[in-house]
C-alpha cells in the first residue's frame, strides 16, 4: 500500500515528497511593500506593491522580505530531513520517534537507485540497468522487512520507543513544520532547485516553489519570472 504523504512507489522514478501550506502572513505582499516605505511615509498605503516588490528584488533589497512568514509541511524520509534542517534560519517541528510509533507515519520505503556520477560527487544519474535496480530492491525490501518486525517486537516487550527507533533505516518517513520567513524561503528555493541538490530534496524546493507562485505572485514572479 502507498505510505501517507507519498505518491505511489514506481521502480523507475524516486518517491515523491509531498510538501503543503499550513500558514502564510495575511496580506503578506501588501505587508513587504508597507514596511519597505518606512522612510516613506506619506506613501505607505501606496495599494501598487507588485512594482516595488519587483524593485527590492532587483536590487537585493531583502530585509522587507523577513517581516512576513511562511510554514509548510513536508512529508519526506529521515535522510533528506537531515538536508533540511541545516538550514538553520528557519524554525522546525519534527514528528517524533521518541513518543510515537512509526506506524502512525508509515514504516521504510524503498529509495531509487541510481548511478553516482564520477565527475560531481554532489550528483547522481537514472541510467543504472533496470534488472539490476529491481534486484536490489528487492534485497532492500527484506532488509526493511526485518527493521520493521525487529522494531514491533521490541516496542512489544516494552522496549522504549528512543530506544526501539535505533534499528530503522534512514529510508524512515518523517514528517517535519518548516517556517520561515520569505527571504529565507526565497534563497532556499533558488539553492535547492538547481543542480548539486540530491534529487528528493529538490522536489521539495520546486514544491515550495509552487506554493509560493500561489501565495506570494508578484514575490515570485518578480524572483523567477522577470529575467
Amino acid at each position: 500500500p502507498a505510505v501517507a504523504g507519498y505518491t505511489r512507489y514506481n521502480r523507475r522514478m524516486p518517491l515523491t515528497p509531498n510538501v503543503s501550506l499550513v500558514s502564510v502572513t495575511p496580506k503578506a505582499e501588501e505587508l513587504i511593500a508597507y514596511c519597505a516605505r518606512v522612510s516613506n511615509p506619506d506613501n505607505q498605503d501606496n495599494p501598487d506593491s507588485e512594482k516595488l516588490i519587483r524593485y527590492l528584488i532587483k536590487h537585493n533589497h531583502w530585509s522587507p522580505f523577513e517581516l512576513a512568514h511562511v510554514v509548510l509541511e513536508i512529508n519526506t524520509t529521515r535522510s533528506i530531513a537531515a538536508q533540511i534542517l541545516r538550514h538553520r534560519s528557519f524554525s522546525f517541528q519534527e514528528f517524533s520517534q521518541r513518543y510515537a510509533d512509526i506506524s502512525s507515519i508509515g514504516y521504510p520505503v524503498i529509495p531509487a537507485f541510481r548511478r553516482q556520477d564520477l565527475r560531481n560527487r554532489q550528483n547522481s544519474v537514472d541510467d543504472l540497468d533496470e534488472e539490476l535496480v529491481t534486484n536490489f530492491q528487492t534485497k532492500t525490501q527484506v532488509l526493511f522487512d526485518q527493521s520493521r518486525l525487529l522494531y514491533e517486537e521490541l516496542l512489544s516487550v516494552g522496549v522504549a520507543k528512543e530506544c526501539a527507533r535505533e534499528v530503522l533505516p534512514l529510508a524512515t518517513p518523517t514528517r517535519l513544520y518548516m517556517a520561515g520567513n520569505v527571504r529565507s524561503w526565497l534563497h532556499y528555493i533558488e539553492l535547492r532547485s538547481g543542480n548539486g541538490t540530491q534529487l528528493e530534496h529538490r522536489q521539495i524546493a520546486l514544491q515550495a516553489k509552487q506554493i509560493l507562485s500561489e501565495v506570494l505572485p508578484s514575490v515570485s514572479k518578480a524572483m523567477w519570472s522577470d529575467g
